[in-house]
């Protein structure tokens, strides 16, 4: 058991009120908020041992490396990475996913080639595959998704074929929550000797991670999804097929030697982080990963499981609800594919989406309204856009209940 109260005082923020309402923040899925740990060791390092990394041969510089590859080394136990050389910081999961898309794509694939992702994936799973189609003629094969809002794993195995040369996969959809069968996925995948590539944005936060069991290829998360700063991320990606992929951009740290003539690479991770790293992000980032896996991700899962399955409850009481995945207990069965994250979408009857959530706004409650950056998936659903609530562990019962609240209140305004 959590003790709620107790964390929720390393959140300031949550102390904030919003026009005149105790705010409720239900927006996790686009950015968690930050602990006071996080912001203070980031000043720490700003006040105290601020110098470039990697390049000087003076006490901070050195002090500032220290803190950095102690950074990467508390990444590479937190996802388990067999070693550092696996862990490349980015900006987050849109820029890693990128590298792939470039890196991988100019070293693997050809014209002809083909990719698998799915319906539910966000545009960061789908734009850069695009852009590889303008320099490469791939193709994109789309994996469908079921009526409640499932992966159609049956579509999915007859998809691969000679051509098939990468799986992008979201392991949450962040608009249905739908957790996706990875293991399955991989396995599938291996069999037909093709590497996958796993969008964990928005699993990171709320499920123990393990790329050596999963035996995943590639990996993907963001640092601010799981309570660390903005603008740092994470890129895993086995060392066999980083070697033989070439840097994603040029420039100081990821030579080995320049001269005008030729270049030579530097050793992994670092010839994917050209140029100065957001060093202190770093710190920020380990620091946050240290703050979740003291808690315990079991205990956070658990909590949120707990939340989501009573908002569930409560929403579903009320009448021209339409919920968009997390399917009813009874048309799940023994098939826990479907069993959900702390995401919720929905819509009620014909009210705008951007209406409902204006107006809950104004109550103290802030959601998240649009398409989610998965237009794709809202033309499958046959919508323009969801609101969509999410949940951290510090969210409560008492949230919800506020918040079904106003959301009642809204609703008879229309």
């Amino acid at each position: 058991m959590l003790n709620i109260q107790r964390l929720r005082k390393d959140f300031p923020i949550l102390e904030r009120e919003i026009y005149g309402h105790q705010l409720v923040y239900f927006d996790n899925a686009a950015t968690t908020q930050k602990p006071r740990c996080v912001i203070d060791v980031m000043t720490d390092e700003y006040l105290n041992v601020n110098a470039n990394v990697h390049r000087g041969v003076h006490y901070l510089s050195q002090q500032a490396t220290d803190l950095m590859e102690q950074a990467r080394e508390t990444v590479r136990r937190f996802i388990n990475a067999r070693s550092t050389s696996e862990v490349v910081f980015t900006r987050g999961t849109t820029e890693s996913i990128n590298l792939v898309a470039s890196s991988f794509g100019q070293a693997f694939l050809d014209d002809g080639d083909e990719i698998i992702v799915s319906e539910m994936e966000h545009h960061s799973n789908i734009v850069p595959w695009q852009l590889l189609q303008s320099r490469k003629a791939i193709k994109l094969r789309v994996c469908p998704i079921t009526d409640d809002g499932r992966l159609d794993m049956e579509a999915f195995v007859g998809l691969f074929n000679a051509r098939t040369r990468l799986v992008a996969i979201t392991a949450v959809s962040n608009v249905l929550g739908t957790v996706n069968p990875i293991e399955e996925i991989i396995v599938v995948a291996h069999a037909h000797q093709v590497p996958v590539l796993i969008d964990a944005a928005q699993a990171a936060p709320h499920q123990a991670i393990d790329v050596q069991a999963l035996d995943c290829d590639f990996l993907a998360f963001s640092g601010h999804k799981v309570y660390g700063p903005t603008g740092i991320g994470v890129l895993y990606g086995k060392e066999s097929l980083l070697e033989q992929m070439p840097p994603y951009m040029g420039g100081g740290e990821m030579i080995g030697k320049v001269s005008f003539e030729h270049t030579t690479w530097n050793q992994l991770p670092y010839k994917f982080e050209a140029g100065t790293p957001d060093y202190v992000a770093t710190t920020g980032l380990a620091r946050a990963l240290d703050y979740v896996t003291a808690i315990g991700l079991p205990a956070i899962q658990a909590h949120e499981h707990d939340l989501t399955q009573y908002a569930l409850r409560q929403l579903r009481q009320i009448p021209e609800m339409r919920i968009f995945g997390h399917p009813s207990p009874e048309a799940m069965g023994k098939d826990t594919q479907a069993d959900g994250s702390a995401v919720i979408s929905f819509l009620v009857g014909h009210i705008h989406h951007l209406d409902l959530g204006t107006l809950l706004d104004r109550l103290g409650i802030a959601v998240r309204t649009g398409h989610h950056c998965a237009e794709p998936l809202m033309h499958r659903l046959g919508i323009e856009g969801t609101v969509r609530t999410s949940f951290a562990f510090y969210n409560t019962i008492d949230e919800i209940d506020l918040f079904i609240a106003a959301l009642q209140r809204v609703i008879k305004m229309f």
